[in-house]
C-alpha cells in the first residue's frame, strides 16, 4: 500500500479533522512503513482506559501499521511485572505505576494522558452534615458519635485513588491516623463495599460515583478531583523507548486523539462501548459520560500539575527511589508530532 493510499483511507475514515492530522503526518515523513509487525498493548477494564475500547470497537486500530495485540490486566502491579519482563510495548494504566516502571530503569516514557480529574471523594451523608458544622474536625466528631473511625475504602496504597485521598486529607489538615483507609482491589469491589455498608467513603473513579449517587445508599459524591488537585492525573499511555521512535507510535496517538474526540462528541454510542467493555449499564454510563468526572484528554501537558504532586507522593511513600521530574516522566515529541 502506498503512502497516498494510506492517507486517503485515513481521510475517509477519520473525517476532516484527523484527515488533516494524517496529511501533516505524511508531510513529516512519519507515514508509511512502521518497521514493526505488532504492538503489544496492556490495558485495564476501567473507565480511564476508555480510549482503548473505543479504538478497538470503532476499528481505529486498523489505521495503525502494526497488529495491535491487546492484553487485559486487572491491576497495575501485574502490568509493571509484564513490562519489566519485556512483554509489553505500550501500557494504558495509572500514572503512579508508570512512574515505577520508569524509576526501575525500564526504558519507557508517558506519551499521552487518557483522562484528567476523574476521581471523586465519596462520603457518608452523616459525615457531610458534620463537615458543614465542624469542617475537618468532622472525622473526630464522627468517631465520638459512632464509636469507631470513619472507614475509607479505595485501591491499595500508592494507587491513584489512594494518593488523591491522602493528598486531600493532608490539604484539609486531617491526620490519616484519625481515619481507617482500607485497601480494596477493583472498582466493583469498592462499589460492593459501599452498597453493603462496609465502608463510609472512598476515593474512586467512575462508574462508582454515578452508581452511588443514583442508588439508595447513604454514601455519595462529596468532593471532585478538580476541586482538590487541578490537572489530577490518572490513567496514561506509557510507551517503550523502541516504540516511541517509530511510525506506529504516532499512528497510535492519532487514533487515541480520534477516540478522545469520539468520547466527547458521541456520548450514547460511547455508553454502549462502556457497557460492553467495562460492564457498566449503558444508562448509567451515559450519566457518567455527561458528568464532571469524564474529562478525557490526550495532551500529556494537561496533567503536568498533578503529576508533580504524584511524583512527590510516590517518592515519599517509597514507591520510587527519586522524585521524578516531568522530563523524566514525559516524552512530548510523539504528541507534538501530530
Amino acid at each position: 500500500m502506498t503512502e497516498q493510499t494510506t492517507l486517503s483511507r485515513r481521510a475517509y475514515l477519520a473525517g476532516s479533522g484527523v484527515a488533516a492530522t494524517a496529511g501533516l503526518t505524511g508531510c513529516l515523513g512519519i507515514g508509511g512503513s512502521s518497521g514493526r509487525d505488532s504492538l503489544s498493548v496492556a490495558y485495564m477494564p476501567i473507565f480511564p482506559d476508555l480510549q482503548y475500547f473505543v479504538m478497538e470497537q470503532e476499528g481505529y486500530f486498523e489505521e495503525v501499521d502494526a497488529t495491535i495485540e491487546g492484553q487485559e490486566f486487572t491491576d497495575g502491579p501485574a502490568i509493571i511485572q509484564a513490562y519489566g519482563g519485556g512483554e509489553l510495548d505500550v501500557a494504558m494504566f495509572g500514572i503512579v505505576p508508570s512512574m515505577i516502571v520508569i524509576d526501575r530503569g525500564i526504558p519507557a516514557k508517558v506519551t499521552a494522558a487518557n483522562i484528567k480529574e476523574p476521581m471523586a471523594i465519596l462520603a457518608h451523608e452523616d459525615l457531610q452534615a458534620l463537615w458543614d458544622e465542624h469542617g475537618a474536625d468532622a472525622f473526630a466528631v464522627w468517631e465520638e458519635q459512632k464509636g469507631r473511625k470513619f472507614r475509607f475504602g479505595t485501591f491499595p496504597q500508592g494507587s491513584v485513588p489512594d494518593v488523591l485521598l491522602r493528598y486531600w486529607l493532608q490539604q484539609e489538615g486531617v491526620d490519616t491516623s484519625t481515619v481507617d483507609i482500607l485497601e480494596i482491589n477493583g472498582a466493583n469491589a469498592v462499589w460492593q463495599a459501599i452498597a453493603n455498608g462496609e465502608i463510609d467513603g472512598s476515593s474512586i473513579m467512575e462508574p462508582v460515583p454515578t452508581r452511588a449517587d443514583r442508588a439508595n445508599v447513604p454514601v455519595s459524591t462529596f468532593r471532585l478531583a478538580s476541586e482538590i488537585m487541578p490537572g489530577q492525573p490518572a490513567a496514561v499511555t506509557l510507551m517503550s523507548d523502541d516504540v516511541r521512535g517509530t511510525a506506529v507510535a504516532t499512528q497510535f496517538l492519532e487514533q487515541h486523539v480520534r477516540a478522545t474526540e469520539f468520547i466527547r462528541t458521541n456520548p450514547e454510542p460511547t455508553a454502549s462501548i462502556v457497557e460492553e467493555g467495562i460492564g457498566m449499564d449503558a444508562d448509567q454510563a451515559l450519566s457518567a459520560l455527561q458528568g464532571p468526572l469524564s474529562n478525557f484528554v490526550t495532551d500529556p501537558r494537561e496533567i503536568e500539575n498533578g503529576t508533580k504532586i504524584f511524583s512527590r507522593f510516590a517518592n515519599e511513600n517509597g514507591q520510587i527511589d527519586q522524585q521524578l521530574s516531568l522530563d523524566q516522566i514525559f516524552d512530548y515529541s510523539v504528541y507534538d508530532s501530530l
